[in-house]
C-alpha cells in the first residue's frame, strides 16, 4: 500500500472500529450495572417488607389490636411471595440454599406468630416471635448489604474498564499521530526548509525518504519547479552578461576610435608622401626618421586596437575558468576606460592601487565583477558623487577584520583586499544580508534584474575569495573583496 490517503483512511477506520468496539463493551457494562440495580431494588423491597412486618409485629405485641395482626399477616404473605419470585437473586448473593433457609425461617416465624395470636399472654411465645423476626430482618439486612457491595464492585469495574479504554484510545491516537507526523509532517517540514533555501537562492533538489505516492509526486513537482527555476536563472544570468557585454561594446567603440584615428592620420601622411609632386612644383619627401616614426605609430596603435578587441572577445567568450596572474591596477584602469561613456559628468573616480598588486584569477570574469560593481555605484550616486577604488595586500586572519563576508577565504592565505566605496544613499540595513541573493534588487521595478551582485558573488566563489557589503559611517555603500594573491596557487 503506497498511497498515503489509503493509509490514513485505514488508520481512521481502525480507530473507528476500536471506538465502536469500546462503546459496545461500555454499553454491555452499563446494561449489567442496570441489572444489578434492578436486583438491588428487589432485595431492598424484600428488606423493606420485613421491616414493615416487624413494625406491625411490635404494635400487636404491645397493644394486641386485631388491625395490626391483619397488616402483619399481609406483609408476611408479601415477604413469602418475594422469596418465591426472587429466589435466584438471593441464591446468587448469599449462596445456594439461602432462599430456602430464609423461607423456612419465615415459615417458623409465621407459625410462632399464629401461636402467639392464640395465646396472647404467653411471654415465651412472644419472645420466640421476637427472636425469629429479628433473625429474618438481620438476614434481609445482610442481603441488602451484599447487593450494595455487588453494585459498587460493578461500578468500580466499569470505571476501571472505561479508564483502560480511554488510555488505549489515547495511546492509539498518539501512535497514529506519530506515524502521520513521521510519514507526512516530517517530509513537509523538509519541503518547507528547502523552500526557504530556494527563496534565499539555493536551488537544491529535494530528496524525500518517503514511499508515499502523494509525497513522491509532490517532490517530483517541486524538483521540476527547481529545474525550471535553474534554467530560467541561467537564461537571466546569460541575459545579464549580454547586457554587460553591450556596456563593454559601447566602451570599446569609444576606445577603438583613438587608435583607429591615429592609424588613419599616419596612413594619410604616408600616402600623400607617395603621390607625385604637382606639375612645375618642387617637392621634397618626408624625412626618413619621421616616416619610420609614423610606421611605428601605426604598428603600436594596431597592437593597441588588437588588445582592445582581444579584451572584448575574452569578455564575450563563454569559456571555462582559467586562472592566471592579473595586474589589478591595469585591470581597473581598463575597465574604467570602457565605462567612461557611462560615468555621469559629476562623478569622480579616485583609484589608489599600487602597480605591483597582482591577483590570481580569470581576467574576463574579474572584469565583469568590476563592471557590475562600478555600474551599480554610478547608478546609486546619480549625477554627483565620488567612487573610491583602493587595494592592498593582506593575509586572511591577520590585520583588519572582514565582517559579514560571503564566500570562502582560507585562513592564512595571502590575498589582495579590494575596496569600492561610493557616496550614494547606501543600502537599507535590513536588506544588507540579502544583497547577494538572486533576483533581489533595491531598484525600482523594471530597472534591475537583481542578478548583478549575484553574478559578482558567483565570480568571487569561483576564485575562492570572499566579499562583504556594508554602509559607510559618512554615507554610501562599500564593497570589500578578497581575492587570492598571485603568490597563492590558483583554485582552478
Amino acid at each position: 500500500m503506497r498511497s498515503l490517503q489509503s493509509k490514513i483512511l485505514l488508520a481512521y477506520l481502525a480507530l473507528a472500529l476500536l471506538i465502536v468496539g469500546l462503546s459496545t463493551v461500555a454499553l454491555v457494562e452499563l446494561d449489567r450495572i442496570a441489572d444489578k440495580a434492578r436486583e438491588g431494588s428487589k432485595v431492598a423491597e424484600l428488606f423493606d417488607v420485613t421491616l414493615e412486618m416487624r413494625r406491625f409485629e411490635k404494635n400487636h405485641l404491645l397493644y394486641g389490636q386485631a388491625g395490626d395482626l391483619r397488616d402483619h399477616a399481609r406483609y408476611l404473605s408479601r415477604a413469602q411471595e418475594l422469596l418465591r419470585r426472587d429466589a435466584p437473586i438471593i441464591d446468587a448473593l448469599a449462596g445456594t440454599g439461602a432462599t430456602s433457609n430464609l423461607a423456612a425461617d419465615v415459615g417458623h416465624y409465621a407459625k410462632a406468630m399464629a401461636d402467639h395470636a392464640q395465646s396472647p399472654g404467653d411471654e415465651i411465645l412472644a419472645a420466640n416471635v421476637r427472636a425469629l423476626g429479628n433473625r429474618i430482618v438481620t438476614l434481609g439486612e445482610k442481603l441488602a448489604a451484599k447487593e450494595r457491595q455487588s453494585l459498587n464492585a460493578a461500578l468500580t469495574a466499569h470505571q476501571r474498564n472505561l479508564l483502560v479504554s480511554v488510555g488505549v484510545v489515547a495511546v492509539l491516537l498518539a501512535l497514529t499521530g506519530f506515524l502521520l507526523a513521521r510519514r507526512v509532517t516530517h517530509p513537509l517540514k523538509t519541503m518547507e526548509t528547502r523552500m526557504e533555501a530556494v527563496a534565499n537562492g539555493q536551488l537544491t533538489r529535494l530528496v524525500l525518504d518517503s514511499p508515499e505516492n502523494e509525497l513522491a509526486s509532490l517532490a517530483l513537482a517541486f524538483n521540476h519547479v527547481l529545474d525550471e527555476l535553474e534554467r530560467r536563472q541561467e537564461t537571466l544570468v546569460r541575459a545579464e552578461k549580454l547586457a554587460s557585454l553591450g556596456t563593454m561594446l559601447s566602451g570599446v567603440a569609444h576606445e577603438l576610435n583613438n587608435p583607429l584615428s591615429n592609424i588613419s592620420s599616419s596612413a594619410q601622411i604616408l600616402l600623400e608622401d607617395l603621390l607625385p609632386p604637382p606639375a612645375g612644383g618642387g617637392g621634397k619627401g618626408l624625412d626618413p626618421g619621421f616616416r619610420a616614426q609614423l610606421i611605428e605609430d601605426i604598428d603600436a596603435e594596431t597592437l593597441r586596437a588588437r588588445r582592445i578587441v582581444r579584451a572584448l572577445l575574452d569578455y564575450a567568450g563563454d569559456r571555462e575558468f582559467r586562472s592566471a596572474p592579473v595586474p589589478l591596477a591595469e585591470l581597473v584602469e581598463e575597465t574604467l576606460r570602457f565605462l567612461k561613456s557611462h560615468r555621469p559628468g559629476g562623478v569622480t573616480v579616485r583609484v589608489e592601487i599600487a602597480p605591483g598588486l597582482v591577483v590570481n584569477g580569470d581576467r574576463p570574469r574579474l572584469q565583469q565583477l568590476l563592471l557590475n560593481l562600478i555600474l551599480n555605484a554610478f547608478d546609486a550616486m546619480g549625477e554627483y558623487g565620488e567612487l573610491q577604488i583602493a587595494a592592498e595586500a593582506a593575509t586572511v586572519g591577520k590585520g583588519k577584520g572582514f565582517p559579514g563576508r560571503a564566500g570562502q577565504c582560507r585562513p592564512g592565505a595571502a590575498v589582495i583586499d579590494l575596496t569600492l566605496a561610493d557616496t550614494g544613499p547606501g543600502i537599507p540595513p535590513e536588506l544588507l544580508a540579502r544583497v547577494f541573493d538572486p533576483f533581489f534588487t533595491t531598484k525600482a521595478v523594471g530597472q534591475g534584474s537583481g542578478l548583478g551582485l549575484f553574478i559578482v558573488h558567483e565570480i568571487i566563489e569561483e576564485h575562492g575569495g570572499c566579499i562583504s557589503a556594508a554602509n559607510r559611517p559618512e554615507g554610501g555603500a562599500v564593497f570589500r573583496i578578497r581575492l587570492p594573491s598571485h603568490s597563492e596557487r590558483s583554485p582552478a
